[in-house]
């Protein structure tokens, strides 16, 4: 089936506003982008009738519960819209016959890994965000087996809330920092997540058999005191940052010590080469500056 208009839940969102910045350079085929207003994921009984009013060709869904700590206490809510929503929508995506996209995180995993995560690793995620996503995943994945998962970690963007914009807000205000820096990852700059997602639609489209699960994070890894480091240097910041252990850092949700994602499914099968990070903090600040 061909697919022309491409139906994307989360617009406010980083990944929503990186496609919709990308969806520009695609005029082959049509986006179109819902807000919480449009479509809100808390309320997946309402779906039906707003998939059919839009009659999408394929569904992207970039809307989630991201509030890690406040799952642990908001859990009915975080499991409806990282869960049960994600199930209805890869549902009405089978029933219609068309592609669902949907994303998962690194959070899924225990964090006590020494090398890359694949994709087929067991899932045994350590906090409630984590567990809403693993469920949704897996709840997806049975109501519909062509659903397309990308598991990406450390999303940043110019547009909305993350480590980068929080990061330099911090910097300017203060003289010194204690960053975590004994947790070890890969960023991701949701923009060149959105080109490969681009990427994925349009294979898609030619008739490349694509679904279930990949991962998708930027090349290189590092911590988050290596990655604060990184943005002072780039952005020309002064404050002074000192490394700190997670155990000095307590959180309501734990965090998963190491979430290296293994990437080579999605650049082996789709042919994707993935930026490093660093290069990709580059272009993303000097968007923001």
């Amino acid at each position: 089936m061909a697919i022309h208009k491409v139906l994307v839940t989360g617009a406010n969102g980083q990944l929503g506003w990186e496609l919709a910045q990308a969806a520009v350079s695609f005029p082959a085929f049509e986006f179109v982008f819902v807000d919480r207003n449009a479509m809100d994921l808390s309320n997946p009984s309402e779906f039906e009738v707003v998939i059919a009013l839009f009659a999408p060709d394929a569904i992207i869904n970039t809307a989630a519960y991201t509030a890690v700590d406040k799952a642990e206490t908001e859990r009915e809510l975080a499991h409806t819209i990282n869960a049960e929503a994600v199930a209805q929508l890869a549902k009405i995506a089978k029933q219609k016959n068309i592609p669902f996209i949907t994303y998962s995180t690194d959070y899924v995993f225990n964090g006590n890994a020494t090398r890359p995560y694949l994709t087929d690793t067991i899932l045994a995620p350590v906090n409630f965000y984590g567990k809403t996503k693993a469920d949704g995943e897996q709840m997806a994945l049975a109501e519909n087996p062509a659903t397309i998962i990308i598991r990406t970690s450390w999303v940043f963007s110019s547009h909305g809330n993350n480590f980068v914009k929080t990061m330099m807000r911090l910097m300017k205000d203060k003289d010194a920092l204690n960053i975590v820096g004994d947790q070890i990852g890969r960023p991701t700059y949701a923009k060149d997540l959105a080109l490969a997602t681009i990427q994925i639609i349009k294979a898609l489209n030619e008739g490349k058999s694509i679904k279930g699960i990949y991962h998708y994070a930027n090349t290189g890894e590092t911590t988050w005191f290596g990655f604060a480091e990184k943005i002072k240097a780039l952005a020309g910041l002064t404050c002074n940052l000192t490394a700190i252990s997670t155990a000095q850092f307590p959180t309501p949700a734990k965090r998963p010590t190491y979430s290296v994602l293994d990437t080579q499914k999605i650049e082996n099968e789709l042919g994707i080469t993935i930026p490093n990070w660093e290069t990709a903090l580059k272009q993303c600040i000097d968007q923001l500056t």
